[in-house]
């Protein structure tokens, strides 16, 4: 027989180490921070061993409370998803995708056709993604710009993000080299202010800065650099369909690396799920598609 002991005390500690308070917990269990705290501590006395050091205003995981939750927030989560699958209409088959709005409108959204005819049975839902937004409970999977770090979730590598400035033909036709670039014309985005200065220091022109519109989002950007108001830093793979289409052109031949790629995100028992391994079939083989051609004007950026 299986040996559970105090299901209450072990949903109350996986909450306070995921969320990292009793007060925190106790918002999502709907019961007071007290409650969690003595829940959790009848646990430990059960269990016979300390799972917190309790420290002023903070809880800290000792090593035997990490390897216990790093085994319980799975079991949670794919009981959470077992039971949504169990209690869902019968015939629904659902598909909750976190992604941000820019990657949805340039690069998901246009190929879901694809997929859709593939699996028509699936009904795919987005979610708000992005990369400051934790991955949601309800979730299948995630998509996602960084650099692979996302503990208890499998991270996929899906694209790298590689940056090239981009812009319509008629201001690509003045730039010659990198050097005709004017700091006023280059188009900012607002949570990426890195990414013009890592350009134009590969380009080796550090005496340049990035003084054009700031927009919040990519997206945003490069709307912006579409409609003629200047020169946008393009990131994989939100410029591919504008190259392809010649709305935006690459003046320059120089692409380099942002430091980090997009990775769909999931965790380990999801690959035991039909509808996400579909999913994840699909996207892993859409992104090792090459990149369509890319339509360019001007000369080398190697040319300064």
């Amino acid at each position: 027989m299986r040996r559970l002991l105090f299901l209450n005390g072990i949903k109350a500690f996986e909450a306070a180490a995921r969320t990292g308070s009793f007060a925190a917990a106790g918002l999502e269990l709907s019961v007071s921070a007290a409650a969690v705290s003595r829940m959790v501590h009848l646990l430990e006395q059960r269990l016979g061993v300390a799972l917190f050091e309790r420290k002023a205003n903070k809880l800290v995981l000792t090593q035997a409370g990490r390897a216990y939750q790093g085994g319980l927030t799975p079991i949670f989560d794919a009981l959470a998803s077992l039971t949504a699958q169990v209690t869902a209409p019968s015939g629904v088959r659902v598909l909750t995708i976190g992604v941000g709005h820019t990657f949805a409108m340039r690069w998901l959204i246009p190929r879901l056709s694809e997929f859709r005819s593939e699996e028509p049975d699936i009904e795919v839902r987005f979610t708000t993604g992005g990369a400051s937004v934790p991955f949601g409970e309800d979730w299948s999977c995630g998509i996602k710009l960084g650099t692979g770090d996302w503990p208890g979730l499998v991270a996929e590598p899906l694209f790298a993000g590689d940056l090239t400035p981009v812009c319509v033909p008629r201001l690509a036709a003045s730039l010659k080299r990198p050097a005709d670039l004017r700091g006023p014309s280059l188009i900012r985005v607002a949570h990426s202010p890195e990414d013009w200065p890592i350009w134009l220091k590969a380009a080796s022109l550090t005496r340049i800065n990035a003084r054009g519109p700031e927009f919040q989002f990519y997206g945003q950007a490069l709307q912006a650099a579409a409609d003629g108001l200047g020169i946008a830093m393009g990131i994989r793979p939100y410029i591919d369909d504008d190259l392809a289409a010649g709305r935006l052109v690459a003046p320059f031949d120089l692409s380099v690396p942002k430091g980090m790629r997009w990775y769909l995100l999931y965790r380990s028992f999801q690959t035991e799920q039909r509808d996400f391994a579909a999913f994840r079939r699909w996207i892993m083989r859409a992104a090792s598609e090459p990149a369509r051609p890319v339509r360019r004007t001007g000369r080398s950026a190697g040319r300064n």
